[in-house]
């Protein structure tokens, strides 16, 4: 019997947006890294003609940008002059942005869109009431989406409107994310809320820290054990892409259908030790920190310091062991092509 899962969300697909809304639209794109670069080439391949980056004095990707074929200017003087505002900086930055260039230039009646909706739901930039606010949200690594684009193809894209005060912020926010590619793929509408919360939690648990933390504790476990680095490597990290991506294809039923019976039947016995009462606890507490804002408000403390302890934690990450047993059979893989 099918568990009720609820309403399912609102899909949308190219034949349900209009690309012309966004095509007559002056976009400014702010930031250009990964995804930044990607909005801005996908919308000017889907045919916004008018179409600017705004860029912080000094920044590393000006040049990208300009052999690109943009106009580069402040993110001021690109929102001054558009009718849409695609914020595509890193969130701690949405802040200072907002407050200082973007909020002072932009026009009435004018759209602000975000790839995430983490600054608008806990308040770093609260938009002004004459402005639409949009979620246009691809579910992808930039790279990635553009090459999915080059190739007619698409991803996911997370799809909200927080404030519609032209009353077509609606079809506005879907022509702009068929435009990246998503109507090929599918559109699903959402909330700032859900899709930030959400993400923040997935991020936390499964797709960074707690993959992360998984492997790096059952690789040093085995190796603490006496088992050969190497072995433990193979074992604990190398596997997890094969796996992922067979889950990924097939569904996790799927794909235990694919494997043997011994990693089949251990797997029943096993995953709900590791992922026992303590880990359940342990997501009960992140997601508390994460809707209750303690985790943003500890990201912009960080921040505001000129990020202490995230620079000392990234170099913690990269003195791992596991990460020089990785250089090194890479390097015996290289070794082997010479």
């Amino acid at each position: 019997m099918t568990e009720n899962l609820g309403a399912p969300l609102p899909v949308f697909h190219d034949r349900d947006c209009d690309p012309s809304i966004i095509q007559g639209k002056r976009v400014a794109v702010i930031g250009y890294g990964s995804q930044g670069r990607t909005h801005a080439l996908n919308l000017r391949d889907s045919g916004v003609r008018h179409l600017v980056v705004g860029l912080k004095a000094g920044s590393a990707t000006r040049e990208t940008a300009q052999a690109d074929g943009f106009a580069v200017m402040t993110a001021a003087e690109a929102a001054a002059g558009a009718d849409v505002v695609a914020v595509m900086v890193s969130d701690e930055a949405h802040r200072d942005l907002w407050r200082d260039e973007l909020a002072p230039a932009m026009q009435p009646g004018a759209a602000l869109v975000f790839a995430h909706g983490l600054s608008v739901r806990f308040g770093l930039v609260e938009p002004r009431s004459d402005l639409d606010v949009i979620l246009a949200s691809p579910k992808g690594i930039g790279p990635r989406i553009r090459d999915l684009y080059e190739a007619g193809e698409g991803v996911f894209c997370l799809f909200g409107v927080h404030q519609d005060a032209t009353g077509g912020a609606h079809a506005l926010g879907l022509s702009y994310a068929a435009a990246l590619g998503c109507g090929r793929k599918g559109i699903l509408e959402t909330t700032f809320k859900d899709e930030c919360e959400s993400d923040l939690f997935g991020e936390q648990v499964v797709l960074c820290g707690g993959v992360a933390e998984l492997i790096d504790t059952a690789f040093m476990k085995l190796v603490d054990a006496g088992y050969p680095p190497e072995v433990a490597w193979f074992e604990c990290f190398y596997e997890v892409k094969l796996v992922t991506d067979l889950m990924f294809e097939r569904g996790v039923a799927g794909a235990f259908g694919k494997i043997s019976n011994t990693a089949e039947y251990g797997a029943y016995l096993t995953g709900p030790r590791v992922i026992g009462e303590a880990s359940r606890k342990a997501m009960d507490e992140v997601l508390q920190e994460v809707r209750s804002g303690d985790f943003v408000r500890r990201l912009m403390t960080d921040h505001d310091a000129g990020s202490p302890d995230l620079q000392t934690r990234r170099a913690a990450l990269g003195r791992r062991r596991i990460e020089a047993v990785g250089a090194h059979l890479k390097a015996v893989a290289d070794r082997a092509r010479d």
